[in-house]
């Protein structure tokens, strides 16, 4: 799919700098968005959904993940309607985990900055960036693009 049809399709829209007429390539493994990384589920024996979670349909017009500062530069993930599921209720040992995704087509992760990304069908961990900070009392620091 082009860039061009995934913002058609979502109704979303990427900086100008960005080439719409290129192929969104779909990734059938371990990939990163900005600040955002998608990690194959079962790589991950911590991390499940919680009892309780409940599991909501991709809309059509994607769904945000994260929202950089400021309220700035939105992680969406779209989908065929019926093809993605997600869950932001996650048990991440980390702490990270943003949302389990479950998708039975590829869906795509959008951001004004970075254009698309695609992700192949199957079971992901979408997770924040985080960095170890510096001096006396490093602490992690969440990486926010």
């Amino acid at each position: 799919m082009k860039l061009a049809e995934l913002l058609d399709r979502t109704s979303l829209d990427v900086l100008d700098h960005l080439e719409r007429e290129i192929t969104v390539a779909v990734i059938d493994g371990l990939q990163a968005q900005g600040d955002l990384i998608v990690i194959p589920l079962d790589l991950l024996t911590t991390v499940t959904a919680q009892t309780w979670a409940r599991w909501n349909p991709v809309p059509a017009g994607g769904v945000e993940l994260v929202r950089g500062v400021a309220g700035n530069n939105p992680h969406t993930l779209a989908a065929d309607p019926g093809a993605c599921r997600y869950t932001a209720e996650v048990r991440d040992p980390l702490g990270l985990g943003i949302a389990i995704v479950e998708n039975t087509a590829p869906a795509y992760l959008i951001h004004p900055e970075h254009g698309g990304t695609g992700i192949a069908p199957g079971r992901w961990l979408v997770r924040r960036q985080q960095e170890r900070g510096t001096g006396f009392r490093s602490r992690r620091v969440l990486i926010a693009d």
